[in-house]
């Protein structure tokens, strides 16, 4: 463990083996850093926060601070972050509401770029890239391997699934769907993240077989709930398009982000 002198550290903190502790940090009340966190220097680890394993955290991030929320009291909440995370300079991620679950929780292994900020009771899946000054509103929700360029907003209570890719300076005011690709203000969906399914390994035929999906949902006859019965049954056999159809089913609070809309 190596705690620099001039970092403030609160008695009721736990810190695990391996931790560092750079120049002017400060660690609150209730703050667990497991083992091998870094705060480079100037960091504020305001209090009731979990830091998992390696995740490194850069100067002027504020992590665990009050939520900004107006009802709140200082009622006991929390914020759970996961391991091998990298956060950078000036990030904010809020802890929880009373109002909502108590509790903001962000995964494992992502990018938090300089000025990214996370509301009050969000929930941040695994291997997320948030680009520079990307936002996210209180109780937002966000699948795994999601990117979301810089200056991007999503609007509070609002989803993004799995896969998705939201452009930069993108107004996200309606839900995405799990691989779609959005942009705009207001966000418009403009297909399948296709250079994140590439990424992701998928050939060809099995990105055709996506897109035909896409467009029997998206193109075809009939009404919306029409043609979300027919993709249900024509692609059983396609768990990512099953993702998507339990997605829009699912009872969200936000409309749901649609082509030319």
């Amino acid at each position: 463990m190596a705690i620099h002198p001039t970092a403030i550290v609160d008695a009721k903190a736990e810190l695990a083996g391996e931790v560092e502790i750079g120049p002017w940090c400060m660690v609150g009340p209730g703050v667990v850093l497991s083992e091998g966190v870094r705060l480079v220097s100037h960091v504020v680890v305001q209090q009731d926060t979990s830091i998992g394993a390696r995740t490194v955290i850069h100067p002027f991030a504020v992590i665990g601070g009050d939520p900004q929320h107006n009802g709140y009291k200082g009622e006991p909440v929390r914020l759970e972050v996961g391991s091998d995370n990298v956060i950078r300079e000036h990030a904010t991620f809020n802890r929880g509401t009373p109002q909502g679950t108590g509790v903001t929780i962000v995964g494992s292994n992502s990018l938090f770029m300089t000025g990214a900020h996370i509301g009050h009771d969000c929930v941040v899946a695994d291997q997320v890239v948030m680009a520079n000054n990307a936002t996210l509103g209180g109780h937002a929700k966000v699948g795994t391997k999601v990117f979301l360029g810089g200056l991007a907003a999503v609007h509070q209570n609002g989803r993004v699934g799995q896969g998705a890719m939201v452009g930069g300076l993108a107004a996200v005011t309606r839900d995405v769907i799990p691989y779609g690709s959005v942009w705009g203000n207001h966000a418009r969906l403009h297909g399948l993240n296709l250079v994140g399914l590439k990424r992701k390994g998928y050939g060809k035929d099995a990105i055709r077989r996506l897109l035909a999906a896409y467009r029997d949902l998206f193109e075809g006859a009939g009404t919306f709930a029409e043609r979300l019965d027919t993709v249900e049954g024509a692609y059983a056999d396609l768990p990512e398009i099953m993702e998507i159809v339990a997605f829009i089913r699912a009872d969200g609070k936000r409309p749901l982000c649609l082509p030319g809309e």
